[in-house]
């Protein structure tokens, strides 16, 4: 065989393939508690180079040492969204069987922009949109569904079809188009997560025309001050075009009041986007749907798959309840791509509806799991993960010296550790100390977000494996690490907690 086709052949792809999925195994089959175990750039980039042949001329041979050496390193290194010491972000812990299905992906690299390319993806697209419809209420025959790489991308493909459906000339001219006119702009609650703002800019819309509407004590817009707010926009001469209401926000997975919004979105001729990123799983339990109650009212809803519904990252579902709407976020031609006289295979095309040309087929790990499991997999994990976070909220309330930040709606809980002996100043700079070190210790990995100005811990629960013990061991290394920041020094004022 000529040297080069050597690492094409099958019995090789047999062999590393076995090498991985004896690594993956090992991985997943280790229960240990494990946080983030951090390595310096520069020691991690000597020993990735280390495991780089030295051969310059030549193609080297397969090492099946030095692919076990590569998978141990990957694993190690970074977050252990399998281990229930992983509290702090929202990417998932995956059903392993999604993670196959990517692996076949990636073998057989079929781009599912285009029906031709990508068949069975761009049908089953159409299956899943069909499926997780039944959870939104939009009549079956006028929504329209397509897969991005990401909710801030979704976010923006969503904020460009509003922008082009609410000012169409916007997309060909700019803004010159409307020189006499009240300038775009985007309201948001003021938690809303950074992409829509980052959006605005990428549109040139500007961070100046986000409207940030004020928040309630739960964290959600407030509607009390909903429409004075839009009222103050109209006279600084802005034009909302698109309100962007969350479904559990980044923070502290607050759900906006989508009903409510709705109803003034559509008094003001305003587009309804809902950021549902993280919560919109909840859909798909009958106990917890309600948390997005008006979602049908809704002109437009972003979804990530690879947060509540465990599938590999990225894989973002974008929703719009008109389909004809779905195709003006972009208005171009492009004779390489886009058909002249589109077909029945070409009415499947996403190409046009999206920024990506060349786009993974991210729906299948959801449609394969979704297939063989059906919607109660993710309805009880998702409802066992919610469940939990109630019941270290209740933990908390017991506990003297830490304080609850919230009541969460969904799996994210914000608390602080704040004993008597801590002075109000004291309390941001202690929040952020204590979650640093845990964080070097590696057994738990938390994070942290700012809650009016002041620090909070966060923990996110997206692992099943999580008990309340865990997280009972969670509190007591952070007891620990704040009474050796005080120098040891005991609570005589003991701190009423749990305040909420």
């Amino acid at each position: 065989m000529t040297q080069w086709l050597k690492p094409f052949d099958v019995r090789l792809f047999r062999e590393s393939s076995e090498t991985t999925v004896a690594k993956l195994e090992k991985h997943l089959a280790d229960l240990s508690i494990k946080g983030l175990s951090l390595t310096e750039p520069a020691v991690l980039s000597r020993a990735a180079r280390a495991l780089m042949t030295t051969e310059r001329e030549h193609i080297a041979g397969y090492d099946e040492d030095r692919l076990a050496a590569i998978i141990d390193l990957y694993v190690r290194t970074g977050i252990q969204v399998h281990s229930p010491g992983y509290m702090g972000r929202q990417f998932s812990s995956t059903v392993p069987l999604a993670g196959v299905i990517d692996f076949v992906s990636s073998v057989v690299n079929q781009p599912s922009s285009f029906y031709e390319a990508g068949q069975l993806p761009n049908v089953v697209e159409k299956i899943m949109a069909d499926e997780l419809n039944r959870f939104i209420g939009w009549p079956p025959d006028s929504f329209a569904m397509v897969t991005t790489s990401g909710g801030s991308l979704a976010n923006l493909t969503a904020l460009l079809a509003a922008r082009n459906d609410r000012f169409p000339g916007f997309w060909t001219e700019g803004s010159a188009a409307y020189p006499d006119q009240a300038r775009p702009a985007i309201a948001v609650g003021d938690d809303v997560h950074y992409s829509v703002s980052r959006t605005a800019g990428v549109m040139g819309i500007g961070e100046a025309q986000i409207v940030r509407l004020p928040l309630n004590g739960e964290q959600q817009i407030d509607m009390d001050r909903v429409r004075p707010a839009l009222d103050a926009a109209e006279r600084r001469g802005l034009r909302v075009f698109c309100l962007v209401a969350s479904a559990g926000t980044t923070s502290v997975g607050a759900f906006d009041p989508i009903d409510r919004l709705a109803q003034v979105a559509a008094e003001r001729d305003i587009w309804l986007h809902v950021d549902g990123a993280h919560g919109a799983s909840l859909l798909v339990s009958d106990q917890l749907r309600h948390r997005l109650k008006g979602i049908e009212l809704a002109d437009s809803l972003t979804w990530d798959a690879h947060k509540m519904m465990f599938t590999p990252a990225p894989c973002t579902l974008l929703f719009y309840r008109e389909k004809d709407k779905s195709r003006r976020a972009f208005r171009q031609r492009a004779s390489y791509v886009f058909d002249e006289e589109p077909d029945s295979y070409a009415a499947l095309d996403s190409g046009g509806k999206t920024i990506e040309c060349t786009k993974r087929p991210m729906i299948m790990p959801l449609w394969v799991v979704w297939a063989m499991y059906g919607r109660a997999l993710f309805a009880e994990k998702i409802e066992y993960l919610c469940r939990l976070t109630r019941d270290v909220h209740r933990i908390l309330l017991a506990e003297p010296d830490f304080e609850t930040a919230h009541y969460p709606e969904s799996n994210i809980l914000c608390f602080r550790y704040r004993p008597g002996w801590v002075r109000d100043e004291d309390v941001h700079r202690l929040q952020v100390t204590i979650r640093d070190r845990i964080k070097l210790q590696g057994t738990f990995f938390i994070s942290k977000v700012d809650i009016g100005g002041v620090a909070a811990l966060r923990v996110v629960m997206m692992n099943h494996l999580i008990t309340e013990e865990h997280f009972r061991m969670l509190l007591a290394e952070i007891r620990a690490a704040g009474q050796e920041l005080s120098g040891g020094r005991q609570d005589d004022q003991q701190h009423v907690g749990g305040r909420r």
